[in-house]
């Protein structure tokens, strides 16, 4: 006798129950011509057989269990094929089933959903929550719903292997009343077929876009509605939420740290502290499916996106190409041909946006604010409250000292091949603000985190999170980076000159060189804040000396220091206002005091190089050697020039450079040695606004710029942008001559109300570091029927 078949399945289903051989052939005429009575006998038998091999497929009514069993069983193609036997044919079945019929996610930017979850912001029609918060949702069903006979519940999937021990396979039950801190829902609303579900989520969930699902289960079986991409929910970090670890208490901070869209980056020099208005940019539209991007490019597995150190790390990695082809290529070069000089950008938009179209090919080119501007774009996107800082003074320890060795010859002269021991002008990174379980307590709030490629961090181009509260009190042994970060921040400078036989003596030591100014933007306003406190106890405490110790002792050169020599002389290096300008000539003071009640004769070398911001020698571009007398108590200043033909051949980017004093007290032998960085000003960009600023209509911005040398700029480009203006826009102009002014008027229609920021920026061989910025109030557009 054949087995008789039943098409429950359609062909998408092959190959799922390998131990159980079923047709999916059409029912034949003669089966469908028997009587109704022996149909349903059979049905009966046929189905006690399958729910026998198979209960999953065909569930016992009123199974308290079945729910539990369907929700790990049955993967989501199946269930959008109809796991509940639907067919043609089967319409009161297909009646009686409590069918999903749409899902209002409420998701519009003013609505309540996204305005309490503070994602209204994000230029994008998404749903955009965040985690530990309730939403709300309608769901319009088949029938009624009724609590006593039907049962339902909501499923989100994310990742490529959605697993519930893993937190990517969310199954939401619906309870009677909600409880903080766990994945649930309550029918707080019923209107006809319609029900409004109240949603908690848990605060510690795995962070990124999630697929939804509902399924329902009653009498007459189970129905599970098929995924539609529009009602993904993108669920971020929350600052807001007391148990997220990223909360932070203060509003007035989460608006500057998470919410503000623009910033202020700092460079220049400690002594000229100059800055340049950064576009974060994280709500523009698709920045937030770009970072998602940028997380899945890393490879990591998106069970860890839940824990914010860890996502830090990622993005601290995936922000620099190194290893992982990730964002931004470095380069330091000067040539940046094929790709754009990193002082060209003025945002991060264009760059992530670059990223995402070129399918995760890097980006051509940064530098350490590049790096840090496109980090605090990401993390504040993703949640993570973050702030880009800048480090005057900034080490960078290449041998795990932590200390800044320069290496000179028996003439006091630097030996170039050994000092790979840098002091950048400044470098730039960032601090994000979390909990740390992971560390002793005391250790939470701001933690340092740099995405710039200079030392690898377990093997990868990556630093932190570190914490400061750790970098401080010199505790470097706490992961993630810490001995680095306290190295760039506190680190002594000691000088070591080589002796006959080829060895090594300390010569000299600077405690007070490295890690000043440690600056960002203040919250609410664009005045600098600095933030060197939370770095480092003050200058020569005895706190500040303890904490140097304890690092130290954790160095490759504990044995480093030596008793402290006589110091009767001393020298210093001083600079007039803002500092020299590109085109002329340099002056300095130097400034030497014999503090002795003798007189002190003393030979001073002098080399000025230029150098770039890194730190790293180019070109020396003068030397010279004076002999100077010291009366008792005597302060004596000489003065120092830099003539513009000296150094007009050899400038680089940040027009940087740096006079390194050496010299040696007769009488004494006692060692003088400090360093001087300082940069030539550049001018401004000046942007004026023309007309009136409302949404919508057409206005434009006269741009005006002179040049500085005494010599033709060659193939000049203007890059202007601003969020709520226009987008990135390069301007090719062409030639400027020397000494010459030049202006030209852009015109642009904005498209969102506020203040807004326009900025410009200015690229060309012979010229680079010139920016300008324009506050500009843009008024909604006055509706023409009122």
């Amino acid at each position: 006798m054949p087995v008789e078949t039943l098409s429950i399945r359609n062909r998408s289903a092959v190959g799922r129950f390998p131990s159980v051989t079923l047709g999916f052939g059409e029912d034949t005429e003669e089966e469908k011509e028997e009587p109704e009575e022996n149909n349903a006998e059979k049905e009966n038998a046929c189905r006690r057989w399958l729910r026998k091999v198979c209960p999953c497929c065909c569930p016992k009514p009123n199974d308290d269990d079945i729910t539990d069993t369907l929700m790990t069983g049955i993967d989501e193609p199946e269930k959008e094929d109809g796991i509940n036997g639907e067919k043609p044919g089967d319409s009161e079945l297909d009646e009686l089933l409590l069918k999903v019929q749409s899902i209002d996610l409420m998701k519009s930017k003013s609505g309540e959903n996204r305005t309490e979850h503070h994602t209204d912001l994000y230029q994008s029609d998404d749903f955009i929550i965040r985690r530990g918060q309730n939403f709300q949702m309608w769901i319009t069903l088949s029938r009624p719903f009724s609590p006593t006979n039907d049962k339902l519940h909501l499923e989100l999937k994310t990742g490529p292997q959605p697993t519930v021990s893993k937190g990517t396979h969310v199954i939401i039950p619906l309870v009677e009343e909600l409880e903080d801190d766990r994945w649930e829902a309550a029918v707080v609303k019923q209107d006809d077929k319609r029900i409004k579900l109240s949603v908690n989520s848990s605060p510690t969930a795995v962070i990124g876009r999630y697929q939804l699902i509902v399924e329902t289960t009653s009498t007459h079986g189970q129905f599970v509605s098929k995924h539609n991409p529009a009602n993904d929910i993108y669920l971020l970090f929350n600052p807001w939420c007391e148990d997220d670890t990223v909360f932070m208490d203060n509003e007035d901070e989460r608006q500057e740290y998470v919410l503000n869209d623009v910033g202020i980056i700092y460079h220049g020099t400690q002594d000229q502290i100059a800055e340049r208005t950064w576009n974060y940019g994280q709500f523009d539209d698709g920045i937030l499916a770009v970072c998602l991007f940028v997380l899945e490019k890393s490879g990591t597995p998106p069970s860890g996106w839940g824990d914010p150190v860890n996502v830090v790390r990622v993005i601290s990695a995936m922000i620099n190409s190194f290893d992982d082809r990730g964002v931004l290529e470095g380069d330091w070069s000067g040539d940046y041909w094929g790709g754009t000089n990193p002082s060209f950008w003025s945002g991060s938009v264009e760059i992530l946006k670059e990223y995402h179209e070129n399918g995760g090919h890097p980006v051509k080119y940064g530098q350490c604010w590049v790096f840090a501007g496109v980090v605090t774009t990401v993390l504040r996107c993703l949640g993570i409250p973050n702030r880009t800082v800048t480090n005057y003074c900034s080490a960078h320890d290449t041998d795990v000292s932590l200390t800044t060795d320069i290496y000179l010859d028996e003439n006091l002269e630097p030996i170039d091949n050994l000092n790979t021991d840098s002091i950048w002008n400044f470098h730039v990174w960032n601090d994000c603000w979390m909990a740390r379980p992971d560390l002793p307590a005391g250790n939470g709030g701001w933690q340092a985190v740099d995405a710039t490629p200079q030392e690898t961090s377990q093997g990868t181009f990556r630093c932190g999170p570190a914490s400061l509260t750790a970098v401080r009190n010199g505790q470097v042994y706490l992961k993630h980076d810490a001995q680095f970060v306290f190295a760039e921040v506190n680190s002594d400078k000691i000088y070591w000159q080589k002796n006959i036989d080829g060895t090594f003596s300390q010569i000299y030591s600077e405690k007070k060189t490295v890690g000043h100014y440690i600056s960002t933007k203040a919250v609410g306003s664009d005045e600098r804040n600095d933030i060197t406190h939370l770095y480092k106890h003050p200058e020569g405490s005895e706190a500040e000396r303890i904490a140097v110790e304890t690092a130290c002792s954790y160095g490759s050169k504990a044995e480093a220091y030596s008793p402290p020599t006589a110091e009767d002389i001393s020298v210093e290096v001083t600079m007039d206002g803002d500092g020299p300008e590109m085109g002329k000539n340099a002056e300095l003071d130097i400034i030497l005091r014999n503090s002795s009640s003798e007189e002190r004769k003393l030979i001073l070398h002098s080399q000025v190089a230029v150098m770039y911001y890194t730190g790293v020698h180019k070109a020396t571009v003068r030397k010279d050697t004076a002999d100077v007398d010291l009366l008792p108590n005597e302060v004596k200043t000489v003065g120092w020039t830099l003539l513009y033909e000296d150094y007009k051949d050899q400038l680089i980017d940040q027009a940087a450079l740096m006079l390194t004093l050496a010299g040696r007290v007769k009488e004494t032998q006692q060692v003088l040695a400090t360093q001087f960085s300082f940069r030539l000003r550049t001018p401004d960009i000046t942007l004026k606004p023309i007309g009136k600023a409302v949404v919508g209509e057409k206005m434009a911005v006269e741009i005006s710029f002179t040049n500085p040398l005494p010599r033709v700029l060659k193939a000049v480009m203007f890059h202007v942008e601003g969020l709520g203006l226009l987008p990135a826009r390069k301007i090719h102009y062409g030639d400027i001559g020397s000494r010459a002014s030049v202006s030209l008027t852009e015109h642009f229609v904005p498209t969102l109300p506020g203040p807004r920021k326009l900025l410009a920026t200015l690229d060309c061989k012979q010229l680079t570091q010139v920016d300008g910025v324009t506050d500009i109030i843009v008024n909604e557009k006055i509706n023409d029927a009122l």
